[in-house]
């Protein structure tokens, strides 16, 4: 039980903090950490802030799970359909685009490891 709720409040630390970085200044984000890339415009903007708070919003209901009894498996399910989801999609757009910035491959990895530790978590007792 305490590694679930672990892993669900580092994922509500973490996730915010992805958060927040898109959708307070994507333009500084674009800047900083994606390589060759233009500054955003209005449209890439509005997804990336709208992406920002599904972030906060996923964030709040790991953190809730973490201290329910009642939600914390769901949490780590949520949290491991997020993650499979996402690098589903990362690896598809490294298959069909090419290698993204550095930092998106640093998600890659994150989201890849984190898979395997949600279901590991489901099959343990307690």
């Amino acid at each position: 039980m305490q590694l679930k709720k672990g892993l669900l409040v580092i994922a509500f630390m973490t996730i915010s903090v992805i958060g927040l970085l898109y959708g307070v200044s994507p333009g500084w984000f674009y800047e900083s950490f994606l390589v060759n890339s233009q500054p955003p415009g209005i449209d890439q903007s509005h997804i990336m802030r709208a992406v920002m708070m599904l972030y906060l919003g996923l964030g709040l209901f790991w953190l809730y799970s973490a201290f329910s009894d009642k939600y914390r498996d769901a949490g780590i399910i949520v949290l491991g359909v997020f993650c499979a989801g996402l690098v589903s999609g990362r690896i598809l757009s490294v298959v069909v685009d090419g290698t993204p910035s550095p930092i998106l491959i640093l998600y890659i990895f994150m989201e890849l490891g984190l898979v395997p530790v949600c279901i590991w978590l489901l099959k343990r007792d307690g």
